[in-house]
């Protein structure tokens, strides 16, 4: 039977956030397997594909002016990313106008979700993996920042899917450690700010156990141990799980 947790027809609203290579992609795929073994319709929405505006125009800047290198990054065949980790004084200005820009979008693209035929609505990556690209040490970032999450609508659980930067980067090499280190911090702070659900770091299985637990807990549709153990794929596996996931390289 299939279980019915919204009302009015609106979905429940999951987002999943992290640096690059945490393993977001992969816990995805684990969360939305499960949930439609409880029986519901599950819809997946990317950030970067179907919320980001002028999208070409940044992509295309990214690779003409910072010297960006194209493809995803994996073990074997790292690669250059230069796009939201150029921190250039005068980026700042323009990721705020961008990022007001997807701000709007996103709204638009929440008040869509009525209209999918689904119980349960995952984002991959929100806007938080853009805000946290900016300089939130500075005051008067972090007061637009608070404007921001005023403006768009809050995810039902908003998860923060927290990594090791060394281990990240290993798993898919794009952007420098220091870089990575520096927006896990901003991860952190936001985190904060947004009231996400932090995932401590751990192995595919415990974090997968941490996320479902913590959709369980706000709706109770389930017990944690109607699910199977998550079989962990091997290595060579991951790599192919990473070339096939969305790009999130926006400036």
């Amino acid at each position: 039977m299939r279980r019915t947790l919204t009302r009015k027809g609106r979905p429940i609203l999951l987002s999943l956030s992290g640096i690059d290579g945490c393993g977001k992609s992969t816990q995805i795929e684990i969360l939305s397997s499960r949930l439609r073994q409880t029986g519901l319709r599950v819809g997946l929405l990317a950030f970067w594909d179907d919320v980001a505006l002028l999208k070409r125009c940044r992509e295309r800047t990214s690779h003409s002016v910072f010297g960006s290198e194209e493809g995803v990054g994996a073990r074997d065949h790292p690669v250059n990313r230069r796009d939201k980790n150029v921190q250039t004084w005068y980026m700042t200005p323009v990721r705020w106008f961008l990022y007001f820009l997807d701000a709007m979008s996103l709204c638009n693209a929440v008040v869509k979700t009525e209209t999918i035929e689904a119980d349960v609505i995952i984002f991959d990556r929100y806007l938080y993996d853009e805000l946290a690209n900016l300089p939130l040490h500075r005051p008067l970032t972090r007061a637009y920042i608070r404007l921001l999450l005023n403006l768009v609508p809050r995810p039902h659980i908003a998860y923060w899917i927290d990594a090791d930067p060394n281990e990240a980067r290993e798993r898919k090499p794009e952007y420098p450690l220091e870089f990575l280190h520096r927006i896990r911090w901003s991860y952190a702070r936001l985190s904060g700010m947004a009231g996400m659900t932090v995932v401590d770091p751990g192995s595919v299985q415990s974090v997968a156990t941490r996320v479902m637990r913590g959709f369980l807990t706000k709706f109770p549709i389930a017990r944690l141990t109607d699910f199977a153990p998550v079989v962990e794929a091997p290595s060579e596996w991951t790599g192919l799980l990473l070339n096939n996931e969305t790009g999130a390289h926006s400036c």
